[in-house]
């Protein structure tokens, strides 16, 4: 019995070695089967590798195969650059512009400007309509933009304008039967010193029109002084008399641009204690221009220097690409405009006092532009 029951034992010892070997074995068997799965990922992650570096090959050579195509492709023209070829104008597709130079006020151009292009429409048969740019620099630009097809242009903006290619001179203004002008100073009477006695001393006589003395003894009083200029590209209102100036070496505050010959009239007239500026340039005699708003102008705005007529006058340009026969119309309908009395009323009324036309050309400035070159300024430079 005792023999017996070792025997269970022993087999009993038997078969939980069994099952612990067999035990170990499952758990080496099921590592084995894990690692083979890893090894079999890894083969196959390189198999997709192996693929994506041949679709990258691929890929490369249908790159390099579009850029020779590419390459091989003619390059497009450049466009060519504008030209002033003529353009078809003067209906109600394509108006003319009118530009008018901005010195004069806003309501007297307009105004003014629109009867005289009403009048030039009823004698050519053109549409006609007026623009006022906001200075000479954007009236330049617009002869240059097809913005303007005729402009009323001040010298150095025609100057300018002819320079880039942009305008071509047909008439020049004439005021008191000259085709040249001068440019004065003028100041407030009623300024005072410290002591009362009157700021400002005039060089100028009325009766022969001249100054009395030369510039550095008449100029002297403006050192230290705040000027009115009317805009950047006016001969009379800023560049002459600014450059006359600086050669008698008087100098002067920042100025107050004011855009305008009447507006600097303007200006000094209500500045009796210098509360826009303490003296103006201008146009010879655009006091006249504001004698309808201020009937004691010359009362108040006397002239204390005034220039010899050395600046051509306004003009009338045409823009480069304008066909001939329509500049031909426009110059002989102005001509006749200003050949009568009543035209040459509408053509002052226009805010240039305009007292007559007469046909120039380009070589109309040379004389002027030998004096600018003498006094060292090149419109060429202006931006």
């Amino acid at each position: 019995m005792r023999k017996t029951s070792s025997s269970y034992i022993v087999f009993a010892v038997m078969i939980v070695l069994t099952m612990l070997l067999s035990a170990c074995q499952t758990k080496e068997v099921v590592k084995t089967v894990e690692v083979e799965k890893v090894v079999q990922q890894t083969v196959e992650v390189e198999k997709v590798v192996q693929q994506t570096v041949e679709v990258e090959k691929v890929v490369e050579k249908t790159v390099q195969v579009q850029v020779e195509k590419v390459v091989e492709v003619t390059p497009t023209a450049v466009p060519p650059t504008a030209t002033s070829e003529p353009v078809q104008i003067g209906n109600d597709a394509n108006p003319i512009i009118m530009a008018l130079a901005p010195s004069a006020t806003s309501q007297e151009l307009q105004t003014g400007g629109q009867a005289i292009a009403d009048k030039l429409a009823e004698l050519t048969g053109y549409v006609i309509k007026i623009s006022v740019p906001t200075n000479y620099a954007a009236l330049v630009e617009a002869m240059g933009s097809g913005n303007a097809h005729i402009g009323w242009l001040p010298p150095l903006a025609y100057m300018l304008a002819k320079y880039k290619g942009y305008a071509d001179v047909g008439l020049a203004v004439l005021r008191s039967g000259s085709d040249h002008y001068g440019f004065q100073y003028v100041a407030n009477t009623a300024r005072v010193d410290a002591d009362g006695k009157p700021m400002f001393t005039s060089y100028y006589d009325a009766a022969t029109g001249k100054s009395t003395a030369d510039a550095a003894t008449a100029l002297a009083q403006f050192s230290g002084k705040k000027p009115c200029w009317t805009d950047p590209l006016s001969a009379s209102g800023y560049v002459l008399p600014s450059g006359l100036l600086a050669s008698s070496s008087v100098k002067v505050k920042s100025g107050a641009w004011v855009q305008g010959h009447p507006t600097v009239i303007t200006s000094v007239y209500l500045s009796p204690n210098g509360e826009i500026c303490d003296f103006g340039a201008t146009y010879v005699d655009a006091r006249t221009a504001v004698t309808k708003n201020f009937p004691d102008v010359n009362d108040k705005v006397q002239i204390i220097y005034i220039s010899d007529p050395i600046i051509p006058n306004d003009n009338v340009s045409f823009a480069a690409n304008v066909p001939a026969e329509v500049r031909q119309k426009i110059t002989d309908a102005l001509i006749e405009i200003s050949s009568t009395e009543e035209g040459r009323t509408l053509l002052k009324n226009g805010g240039y006092d305009i007292g007559g036309l007469a046909k120039v050309d380009d070589t109309f400035y040379d004389e002027f532009r030998a004096y600018l070159d003498a006094a060292g300024y090149d419109v060429t430079n202006f931006k």
